[in-house]
């Protein structure tokens, strides 16, 4: 500490002009050469600093403004693109409730349509059942008619003699005759 107080003493005792020569006392000369150096620069980089700042200055709040109008911006979009999904949200519900009325109506549908082709089934093997009893008891009849015409026949040829036979042939004959006779 001695050293700096004696550098500032030092600098009352300086040779007159006539001598030039280096200080070599490194603490007594750098706060001289600093406060040179920061007057110096305050005096002639104060302009430019002050010029510095404001360019920062105008950049920021130039970037500041640039900012709010795309949060502007942001929040437009924002806006119309809730407003789309609520749009969307309600015609997906649309869709969603016509879609389920829909199914409802088609299942209506597909469950009548069944009922009704149930119900033809139903009727097409009543008829089904009813046509083939019918020709079953056709059969039954041709087959009973047959064996009673067979039976009968049998018994007319055991029982008749070939005169009455004959005249029975004749009696067919004229009747057939008389048929004829009518129809034209």
């Amino acid at each position: 500490m001695k050293n700096v107080t004696d550098s500032f003493v030092s600098l009352g005792r300086w040779p007159s002009a006539g001598s030039f020569g280096f200080n070599t006392d490194i603490l007594a000369t750098n706060p001289i050469n600093l406060s040179v150096v920061l007057g110096v620069l305050i005096f002639f980089g104060k302009g430019v600093l002050n010029d510095l700042l404001d360019n920062r200055k105008q950049r920021i709040l130039s970037t500041i403004r640039n900012s709010e109008e795309l949060r502007r911006g942001a929040i437009e979009q924002l806006e119309r693109a809730r407003a789309r999904l609520r749009k969307v949200e309600m015609e997906a519900d649309e869709y969603r409730m016509n879609g389920y009325s829909e199914i409802e109506r088609e299942k209506a549908n597909l469950i009548n349509a069944t009922s009704d082709n149930l119900e033809q089934l139903e009727n097409y093997k009543n008829e089904t059942l009813h046509f083939e009893q019918q020709r079953a008891i056709n059969q039954v009849r041709q087959q009973v008619f047959q064996q009673a015409l067979q039976g009968a026949l049998g018994t007319l040829n055991s029982c008749l003699n070939s005169e009455l036979h004959f005249r029975t042939i004749n009696a067919n004959i004229g009747i057939l005759g008389a048929m004829e006779e009518i129809t034209d």
